[in-house]
């Protein structure tokens, strides 16, 4: 691999865990609108990293689309709300490893989440001013292989790889032509990665002695 100039992370299962307060956000709704239905935190677990539309299939399969979209609007606009109060748990080394990184090269957040909760994440973690660029999801209903080509050509970046937790996000990676380093720590597992790590210490080492 070549030396990188940037590093595009994914945020659920790489930066912190949220999914407690997703599952409420989803639990908030379906209690508001009286549809007989309790997400789990383990079913949303396994999701995570999913694209929007597989999403609501799997968490309302007997609804049409319109009314999933529906759904799913008010449930993002609990989370918008919510989020900023309860937050999720940042793991360990991220906070202060991004700090070490954004000396060396540029950082960007690329997540299959819905508008908005990428900035959430930023302003609620305190490292706003580590990060260049975020893109999600809901902003364009794209993949992570185009958003990440997005950035690429927003950002002239001539060797970023991909930081994220997922099979999909290794797929993806490799869609959009540039290196995967996979963190063990998260959600997903795969065994095909160009780098792997098991904690973001490890990581943030690796990456600042290149």
């Amino acid at each position: 691999m070549q030396k990188p100039d940037s590093l595009i992370f994914d945020m659920d299962g790489t930066l912190w865990d949220a999914v407690d307060t997703y599952t409420a956000s989803w639990n908030i709704v379906f209690a508001e609108l009286g549809i007989n239905k309790t997400i789990h935190r383990e079913e949303l677990a396994k999701m995570v990293g999913w694209e929007g539309r597989k999403v609501l299939t799997a968490i309302m399969p007997d609804f049409d689309e319109e009314t999933r979209q529906s759904i799913y609007a008010r449930v993002n606009e609990v989370r918008r709300e919510i989020l900023p109060r309860n937050g999720g748990v940042l793991y360990e080394g991220v906070k202060e490893g991004l700090k070490q990184l954004a000396g060396k090269y540029k950082l960007f957040i690329l997540s299959n989440c819905a508008k908005g909760v990428i900035r959430l994440f930023i302003d609620w973690a305190g490292i706003n001013e580590h990060i260049v660029d975020e893109i999600a999801y809901g902003i364009n209903q794209m993949p992570k292989h185009h958003n990440i080509k997005l950035l690429i050509e927003r950002h002239d970046l001539k060797t970023p790889v991909y930081v994220g937790d997922t099979e999909g996000d290794g797929e993806q990676s490799r869609l959009a032509g540039i290196p995967f380093v996979f963190v063990s720590y998260g959600f997903g597992e795969t065994d095909t990665h160009d780098f792997r790590f098991d904690n973001f210490t490890d990581l943030t080492n690796y990456f600042m002695r290149l």
